[in-house]
């Protein structure tokens, strides 16, 4: 395995994701550095070798295997791969995008990163322009980069979307489109040989796949590392509860209740499904009810995406309605679309909730800016991942982490 100079690990980050991308390059920098010096250390002792000789001989490999005549850089240092590939990114006046590649990505293991829920102001066409895109704009960027990758030769291309578009269009229920399975058929058509994401809505999305594989990773540890700072897991000073906000939501919540040893509560909501929401206000909950018992305890909630927010919350001020002291939620792909940070914000006032904990796999600056809001960080988890996937590792310990969340429990 290489950890210098060459590399076939490349990444293309289309203009949505590259502030992701940018935090995954900054933790695969640290692992190969760190992994290179253990080797280092590891390998001179036993080849009787200096580490500087030893560093020489691996850069002189590495200048032998290259297709050019040798690498820049020192010979007798530590050459840190370069992973990003340069890409233009043009926007045209009339919404077409067009993807170019100023570097060979021929024969390479290609990763392409896109946050298609990034609705910051970006900067296109050498930041002449400045542009606000919707999911659907970040969709077609999406397509077309992987398009333009295809044609330049990668050996292996894998998305990296840590929010599955069209997630929540994964069942029929009448007259209407499978459209979270129509991509599934447009990403494997174009060539497609993974997808990482996150938290995705519905396993059912799985089986839309037929060749392409799908590697859906979980923020459970991360969101915990959090939680353990803001309250007692140990149940010594405050009790805590886990609450499921909805029926789709309880397996996510047992996990989360087994994981801790804590009580598992639901909130069930009976809906007339003739009203279509539009905003937070708006909600066609008729009646809720509690499975469980939060009084006097921290009533812990976990979801799997946040939109307008109007769900949850109804549920945050149910569950302070029926003596919960702190409600605190969890949510891996926090969207807060529309007026979504307002009604918070106002919530937050009024008492209904204690912090919200969301990831960092969507851009959202206005977020970062809430004290009610807590960012947990889990780019070291997708650049894990990245790794072990190009050099054809288990991802079991990543994919079911257990028994991590068992060790900070403990230590707590």
């Amino acid at each position: 395995m290489p950890y210098t100079e060459p590399t076939s690990l490349a990444i293309v980050a289309c203009p949505g994701g590259e502030a992701f991308a940018n935090e995954v390059i900054t933790h695969l920098k640290h692992m190969y550095k760190h992994r290179f010096t253990l080797k280092n250390d590891v390998l001179s002792k036993r080849y009787e070798l200096s580490k500087e000789e030893l560093v020489n001989r691996i850069n002189l490999q590495n200048d032998l295997q290259t297709s050019d005549l040798c690498i820049r850089g020192a010979t007798d240092k530590y050459r840190p791969p370069v992973f990003k590939v340069n890409a233009r990114f043009t926007y045209f006046a009339n919404g077409e995008v067009k993807t170019e590649l100023l570097e060979t990505v021929r024969g390479k293991d290609v990763f392409i990163f896109q946050d298609v829920e990034n609705h910051e102001v970006l900067s296109l066409n050498g930041g002449a322009n400045k542009v606000k895109m919707t999911v659907n704009d970040h969709l077609v960027s999406l397509l077309v980069t992987i398009d333009a990758v295809r044609i330049a030769g990668a050996e292996k291309i894998t998305l990296v979307v840590p929010a599955y578009p069209y997630a929540r269009q994964h069942k029929r229920k009448g007259r209407e489109g499978l459209t979270a399975s129509l991509l599934a058929h447009i990403y494997e058509m174009q060539g497609v040989d993974r997808i990482i994401t996150l938290d995705l809505h519905s396993r059912e999305i799985v089986n839309a796949f037929s060749s392409c594989n799908l590697d859906n990773l979980h923020a459970s540890y991360q969101i915990i590392r959090e939680l353990s700072k803001i309250v007692d897991l140990t149940g010594k000073t405050e009790d805590m509860v886990i609450v499921s906000p909805d029926t789709g939501a309880i397996d996510r919540n047992k996990f989360y209740a087994s994981g801790l040893k804590l009580p598992l509560a639901m909130i069930y909501k009976e809906r007339d499904y003739s009203i279509v929401t539009q905003d937070a206000h708006s909600t066609n909950i008729k009646s809720v009810k509690l499975l469980g018992d939060v009084k006097g305890k921290v009533a812990f909630l976990a979801d799997d995406m946040l939109g307008t927010g109007g769900t949850l919350l109804k549920a945050m001020e149910f569950l302070k309605n029926e003596g919960a002291t702190k409600v605190i939620c969890a949510i891996s792909l926090p969207f807060f679309t529309g007026d979504a940070i307002k009604n918070f914000d106002e919530a937050y006032e009024k008492g209904l909730f204690y912090r919200i904990i969301g990831t960092n796999a969507v851009y959202h600056e206005e977020l970062l800016k809430r004290e009610w809001y807590i960012s947990t960080d889990v780019s070291g988890l997708f650049a894990n991942v990245i790794t072990r996937i190009h050099y054809n590792q288990s991802l079991s310990e990543l994919l079911d982490n257990r028994n991590i969340i068992e060790k900070v429990v403990k230590h707590e």
